[in-house]
């Protein structure tokens, strides 16, 4: 199949309870939280425009108001940066409000990412769609997930991003069996949520990043509860298999998942330095920071 319809639509799953982060997220979400100055999931959603992706679903869950808050406007905010003369701060704060158009929905019982993504079916329709995690941030000028899209456009199939980890890790990530078909492309011949290392079937891992066919709601109506008690998205992938073939893009760098507390600070260090007005400063501070520790 090829020369299907080009994705229109992103699904944002934003409903994690954010444990990993207590007690930061105890009232406020993962996904609020500030990468430089920046909520994580801006990044994510910056990331859907790039690519073209301007109808975006936000599926969020209990005391995640915040995020709905952020990306509509505030009036009372506005006038004050107007009345100040702040006129480079207020323009940010447009922009925000800005994006693309974002709905929102409640994910009511936290019951996994297979749930979360199966909640966007009234949305999405019989559409192909991406599924960007809220709390995985690319920094990469949407290149991949424009790659991916571009895969699916060529194909008409669901493209999943994969990434190499180590056995140590294997276990933390959905790891697929994939056959080679060229360069960063691969089909995926099987997939297995979070195996033991002596169990996996490769080193890839599933990224964060996937392009469905609308396919996969059937398949999500069809898993039954898997590793935690929840509906596995994964699951799903594997019953996909069995009617139509999935593809895997394998990248190697600017993933930070913000869910974990090194990439998170991995993250605001290196988009730190990347910024003219903190770069150069930072950097400085950085490397006396390193001979003051005896580190070089």
């Amino acid at each position: 199949m090829s020369g299907t319809d080009r994705v229109r639509k992103a699904v944002i799953p934003a409903a994690g309870l954010g444990t990993r982060f207590l007690p930061a997220t105890k009232s406020q979400p993962k996904e609020m939280l500030p990468v430089v100055d920046k909520p994580s999931i801006q990044y994510v959603v910056e990331e859907a425009v790039r690519a073209g992706l301007t109808d975006i679903l936000v599926i969020t869950g209990r005391g995640k108001r915040a995020i709905e808050d952020h990306f509509d406007r505030n009036f009372e905010l506005e006038f004050y940066l107007e009345q100040k003369g702040k006129h480079d701060l207020l323009k940010e704060v447009q922009e925000t409000s800005d994006l693309g158009n974002i709905h929102f929905i409640r994910q009511r019982d936290p019951l996994g990412l297979g749930h979360a993504v199966s909640a966007a079916r009234e949305h999405v329709g019989d559409e192909p769609f991406a599924v960007l995690l809220g709390d995985d941030i690319m920094v990469d000028d949407s290149q991949l997930l424009i790659s991916m899209l571009d895969l699916h456009q060529r194909y008409g199939r669901s493209v999943l991003a994969l990434k190499e980890v180590g056995p140590d890790r294997i276990s933390s990530y959905g790891c697929v069996e994939p056959e080679a078909v060229d360069g960063e492309l691969v089909t995926v011949r099987s997939i297995v949520e979070k195996p033991q290392r002596e169990e996996a079937p490769s080193n890839l891992a599933v990224m964060g990043r996937y392009v469905f066919t609308p396919e996969i709601f059937d398949a999500l109506d069809r898993i039954k509860p898997g590793a935690g008690g929840e509906l596995q998205l994964t699951d799903a992938i594997q019953l996909l298999l069995d009617s139509q073939t999935v593809y895997g893009r394998t990248f190697e760098h600017g993933r930070f998942d913000i869910g974990q507390k090194l990439d998170f600070l991995y993250a605001n260090v290196e988009l730190a330095l990347d910024r003219p007005d903190l770069g150069p400063e930072f950097s400085a501070f950085l490397v006396d920071l390193m001979h003051r520790r005896g580190l070089i």
